[in-house]
């Protein structure tokens, strides 16, 4: 947004300065990214290890934690796929990542 100032209509409008950048610790997501697929993982294994165990639990969130790890394994592969081409100067893929 571009900050006008008080008096003539007429003036120069006067941009801000951009933002600063992200410190690379918070603009890098695969801590948070792997940190969620394992947190699917290890609550798959305990709801295996309650089922098969204990017999309790129900199956809905058993299946549920199994997909959340898979699609979090999916989900990294897609990033990393995506880094490799923008570092390979691949014209579709996407930048600033």
């Amino acid at each position: 947004m571009a900050e006008t100032s008080q008096g003539d209509p007429g003036q120069r409008t006067k941009a801000l300065p951009p933002p600063p950048p992200l410190p690379p610790r918070l603009a890098d997501p695969v801590p948070i990214v792997m940190t969620g697929t394992a947190l699917w993982f290890v609550a798959f294994v305990a709801f295996l290890v309650a089922k098969l165990g204990f017999g309790a639990g129900d199956d809905v969130w058993l299946w549920s934690c199994l997909s959340g790890w898979v699609l979090g394994v999916i989900g990294y592969g897609v990033f990393r796929w995506q880094r490799a081409a923008a570092r390979r100067g691949s014209r579709g893929a996407q930048q600033g990542l």
